[in-house]
């Protein structure tokens, strides 16, 4: 898994830790900025379009998972220790990889849909 990318895990929850402020998540969010005004890439805002992103490809990751933006960086977890939340952890951290990865559909989304998306 890339370094701005971490899955993390207590006893008590498990987490999705995104690195919004590495280089690549960096300089994407900056072209998606370029595309919307309104994308300018903060913790928050990756929030905001993971929220959008979840909700049409992978619903089922929303259920149960609790997020915690900041300006610099993305943490989502889910308070509840079971099989199944570790696998939509990891899956969860998987689409953030291929995004980042496939940055095309970044910019696609937020030319497309960018409108619908509750930004910051």
């Amino acid at each position: 898994m890339p370094d701005y990318v971490k899955v993390s895990k207590t006893d008590d929850w498990i987490g999705v830790w995104f690195y919004n402020e590495d280089d690549k998540p960096f300089a994407i969010g900056e072209k998606m900025c370029e595309i919307n005004e309104y994308a300018y890439m903060n913790g928050y805002n990756w929030d905001a379009l993971f929220h959008y992103y979840l909700a049409e490809h992978a619903p089922d990751i929303l259920e149960g998972l609790e997020s915690d933006p900041e300006a610099g960086s993305y943490a989502a977890y889910y308070g509840t220790i079971s099989e199944e939340n570790e696998k939509k952890a990891r899956r969860f951290a998987e689409i953030i990889v291929s995004l980042i990865e496939n940055e095309d559909e970044l910019y696609r989304i937020v030319r497309e849909n960018g409108n619908d998306i509750e930004w910051d």
